[in-house]
Formats: structure tokens, C-alpha cells, sequence
């Protein structure tokens, strides 16, 4: 039986390390911006409660630390920002690889079930064709002991060549597409060879002719994006009668 693919299991293992090391982070500067407004209350208050007796030495730096603080705040702010971002594109990286995982092992999932459907059906085959041959056997040498003509006749039409030759079936290839068992909504377009909704990590075709262009990883056999020009199975083939 096939295991769900090693590396995506290690990576999620990781998530949860680097998702808390972000959330810790942002509630450190949640922490930090909150001192810091509590200090220009503090400074605000100050400067308007003696106003009167500050000097203008007095008031500017005053007005120095606010505004120092202000700055401070918008800079744990936007740091807040940055880590928020990465941490969402970290989620919906994982995401990614596990739909391209999880495609690539439901299609080998499907092709060993179906190598397994086509072994039983070709040796229930075989079973039904010896039994079939063993029982014609019976009859012949049955005739043989009787001796009669009519029975005689029988026997060479039965022995004739070919009679007992098994056809032989061919499943075809399956493509590891055809397995996604994927909900569509009717209105959302469809890609790839298997035409189904966009997942997962897909490439675009070079061929600006394509009628297709864009390509699941899993569909196409890969795993990485190639380097250069990428052509999809039908364009590659196109180019080559050319």
C-alpha cells in the first residue's frame, strides 16, 4: 500500500514551530506599541497640564518624545504588517504542496487499484478458459470410447485450431489526472489534461497557441518549475512533427 509522501508530513511538522515564532513576534510589538502609547499619554498630559510653566526647551522635547514614539509605533506597526504577510504566504505554501502531494498519491493510489482490478479480471479469465478446455477434453474422450460417426465429427470440430484461444483485452494507459474526484463549481473554468479547476502549483504553457496553457504539476510529471521554455505534452509533440 502506498504512504502519503514523506517530505510533506516533515514539512508540516515544522508548520507549527514557525507559525507560533510569528505569533510571538507579533504579540511582542502588540506589547512594545502598547508602552509606547502609554508613554505619549503620559507625555500628552504632561505637556498640556503645564504648558504654562514649561519652558520652550521644555515643550520641545516633549514634543521630540512623542514624536519619536509615534515613529517607533508606526515602525512595530509595520513590522506587524510584514510578519502577518509572511505568515500567510507560509500557510498557503503548504497548502499548495499538499494539494500537489495529495494529487500525486490519490493518481498512484487509482493505478494500483486499477493494475490490481485487471490482474483479478485476466485470471478469473484464464480460470473460466482451462475450465471451459478441460470440459470439451472430457467430451472429446468420451466421443473417442463411444465410436460413433456422428460423435466422431464432433471430436475434429472440437479439436479444430484456434477454438480454444483466449482473446486478449488491453486496459489502456490511465493517466494520473483522471483520478481527482474534485468538486467543481460549474461557472469556474477548467485547466490542464485532466480539465478540472485550478490547485496546487501549475505551469503555463510557451506556446502562445496552446488552447489550453496552464498545467497541474502532477498532471504533467512535475515537481519543480523547469528552467527555460516549458511546452505541455500536445505542444511538444506538435513541435516535433514540425
Amino acid at each position: 500500500m502506498s504512504h502519503y509522501p514523506v517530505g510533506a508530513g516533515a514539512s508540516i511538522e515544522n508548520l507549527p514551530f514557525e507559525l507560533q515564532r510569528n505569533f510571538n513576534l507579533m504579540r511582542d510589538l502588540d506589547q512594545r506599541t502598547e508602552d509606547l502609547k502609554s508613554q505619549i499619554d503620559s507625555l500628552a498630559k504632561e505637556y498640556t497640564s503645564n504648558a504654562r510653566t514649561l519652558s520652550s526647551e521644555q515643550k520641545l522635547s516633549i514634543l521630540r518624545q512623542i514624536q519619536q514614539s509615534y515613529s517607533k509605533c508606526k515602525e512595530f506597526g509595520d513590522d506587524k504588517v510584514q510578519l502577518a504577510m509572511q505568515t500567510y504566504e507560509m500557510v498557503d505554501k503548504h497548502i499548495r504542496r499538499l494539494d500537489t502531494d495529495l494529487a500525486r498519491f490519490e493518481a498512484d493510489l487509482k493505478e494500483k487499484q486499477i493494475e490490481s482490478t485487471d490482474y483479478d479480471s485476466t485470471s478469473s479469465k484464464g480460470k473460466k478458459e482451462r475450465k471451459k478446455t478441460a470440459k470439451t477434453r472430457s467430451k472429446v474422450k468420451s466421443s473417442d470410447e463411444d465410436g460413433s460417426p456422428k460423435t466422431a465429427q464432433k471430436k475434429v470440430k472440437l479439436l479444430q485450431p484456434g477454438e480454444f484461444n483466449s482473446p486478449t483485452t488491453n486496459f489502456g494507459n490511465v493517466h494520473p489526472s483522471d483520478v481527482l474526484d474534485m468538486p467543481v463549481d460549474p461557472n469556474e473554468p477548467t485547466y490542464c489534461l485532466c480539465h478540472q479547476v485550478s490547485y496546487g502549483e501549475m505551469i503555463g504553457c510557451d506556446n502562445t497557441d496552446c488552447s489550453i496553457e496552464w498545467f497541474h504539476f502532477a498532471c504533467v510529471g512535475l515537481t519543480t518549475k523547469p528552467r527555460g521554455k516549458w511546452y505541455c505534452p500536445r505542444c511538444s509533440q506538435d513541435r516535433k512533427r514540425k
